[in-house]
């Protein structure tokens, strides 16, 4: 690596003197000025060029591949994930190429710095593991269909764990939108764990405290009739709740008394509240006393 570098750094240091040189030796201030201008010109024209191009092939772009993952058979998570991900492959390339022609113009002999110290040499000289590294984690990503775009995720990265909504899955960086709305751009090579919460249906874990001295068999019976009452309001919910009873028993001497309910992803929270709130009117209404410490305050109407 470190000859790499040295040999770069000693071509770019032998390219620059001799064109000092050859300038001062021979210096001509209307050809000085032309070949500025010339080359002023020309890099003006390419950027025009550019942008008219990268129009026309994003248009392409839009007309071909995305029409083709929105007919596939893919989730649209899954297409949206491919669509940015294409978009981004396009961008690295035009950029590149855009670079690697405005140091032509200039004058810098781009493909003789590469053969001659060496694509890879040069990628390490300026410290290119990680991106590489980003890279070969974002494919793996990509490839085994670990988090689409639209996924409700957890990740452990090495700054801490992120959780939120996935808003851009590329090769180099994965962007999470948290629930309080800020965006996280995380290198994929920060990735360590992934949890994603959008595969399969979710539990909402109802736990509610009573006395020990409650009769179970008859909040038993009151929990069944809410249930049946109104589960077939919510489409999102999945099967029939089960009702585990008294599970554990609290250092209050209080005991909980857990109701796990199956939904599709993403509606654990709005279910757990509603049917916290349904259970507990409901066992009030009976005459069954709760703590007040764990009741939801109601409105009444």
């Amino acid at each position: 690596m470190i000859s790499s570098v040295f040999k770069l750094s000693f071509f770019c240091y032998t390219y620059i003197m001799k064109f000092i040189s050859s300038y001062f030796n021979s210096l001509n201030l209307e050809t000085l000025a032309f070949d500025l201008l010339s080359k002023l010109l020309s890099i003006l024209l390419l950027l025009v060029f550019f942008i008219i191009g990268k129009r026309v092939i994003t248009f392409l772009f839009e007309k071909t591949i995305v029409k083709s993952v929105s007919l596939a058979k893919y989730q649209p998570g899954r297409q949206k994930t491919l669509i940015k991900l294409f978009h981004n492959i396009m961008d690295y390339c035009l950029y590149f190429l855009l670079i690697y022609w405005v140091l032509a113009i200039i004058g810098l002999p781009v493909s003789s710095l590469l053969a001659g110290a060496g694509i890879a040499g040069i990628a390490i000289g300026l410290g290119a593991q990680g991106f590489l590294t980003d890279l070969v984690t974002g494919f793996f990503i990509l490839f085994e269909r670990q988090f689409d775009v639209g996924d409700s995720v957890k990740l452990n990265a090495t700054a801490g764990t992120i959780s939120g909504t996935v808003s851009s899955v590329g090769i180099r960086t994965t962007q999470i939108r948290d629930f309080d709305g800020t965006l996280h751009f995380i290198p994929n090579r920060n990735i360590t764990i992934v949890s994603n919460l959008s595969r399969g249906d979710m539990r909402a874990q109802i736990d509610l405290p009573i006395y020990a001295t409650t009769n179970l068999e008859k909040v038993t019976s009151i929990i069944k009739q809410v249930n049946e009452d109104n589960v077939s309001h919510f489409s999102e919910i999945v099967g029939v709740p089960n009702i585990l009873g008294a599970t554990t028993s609290l250092a209050t001497g209080q005991i909980v008394f857990r109701v796990d309910i199956f939904v599709q992803n993403g509606k654990q929270s709005h279910i757990y509240y509603t049917f916290y709130r349904l259970y507990q009117e409901a066992l009030l209404s009976n005459g069954i006393s709760l703590p007040t410490a764990n009741t939801i305050p109601i409105t009444k109407k």
